[in-house]
């Protein structure tokens, strides 16, 4: 029997009783109905400090100075996963700090100051990945910076982004009565993150003339 993949749930919200956090909680029930191994992780148990000047801060042996659990976090967790479902409220029509400072201090991991760099930045590759927002705006335009900063993370670490859950909410969990059943989206992404057809064509990407099967 195969090893169960591994999938990291991320949250960037500070509410472990929000819209975002139930969001995440059905992408995890999801994915472990499929039989993945589902780890649920909220950023700010693990980041308590922005990136700094790794000139500057950089231990003599080449270890991140910054003393909170982000290293646990990004070497323990993430790398290791197969799949990353990033899940963040909309704030200021961006991710939230939480999420944002993430993918910043990835940064102390792949710079080539540091000894494992080579290591790193090619297990930060080839994973697939997706995205959870909620949001108390219907207007779709809300969205579009985010999904296209994870489209080019995606693109840049040669990843597949499969794809995004939107829910609506502004009360602590009103996302459930959002008519259009983010919830069941979400608990669908986590079960199909390692099945659902991803394309992304190029002009001399081979394809046959159909896309479904049949």
């Amino acid at each position: 029997m195969s090893e169960a993949r591994k999938l990291l749930v991320l949250v960037g919200s500070p509410r472990r009783d929000g819209n975002t956090a139930m969001l995440a909680e059905g992408v995890q029930r999801g994915a472990a109905a499929s039989g993945t191994q589902a780890t649920l992780r909220f950023a700010d148990d693990y980041i308590t400090d922005f990136l700094r000047d790794c000139r500057t801060c950089r231990r003599s042996d080449g270890e991140c100075a910054i003393s909170d659990r982000f290293r646990t976090l990004f070497l323990e967790d993430f790398l290791p996963a197969d799949g990353v479902v990033f899940c963040t409220p909309i704030y200021w029509y961006g991710m939230s700090g939480q999420t944002k400072t993430f993918f910043d201090r990835t940064f102390c991991y792949y710079a080539g100051s540091y000894p494992q760099s080579e290591e790193v930045l090619e297990a930060m590759c080839r994973k697939r990945i997706g995205l959870v927002l909620a949001s108390e705006e219907t207007y779709p335009g809300a969205a579009l910076g985010i999904i296209h900063q994870i489209q080019e993370f995606s693109r840049y670490t040669h990843s597949e982004f499969v794809g995004t859950v939107g829910g609506i909410g502004n009360r602590r969990g009103e996302v459930a009565h959002d008519p259009r059943d983010p919830m069941r989206g979400a608990e669908r992404l986590g079960r199909e993150m390692f099945t659902r057809h991803y394309a992304d064509y190029r002009a001399d990407t081979p394809r046959s003339t159909g896309v479904w099967c049949g």
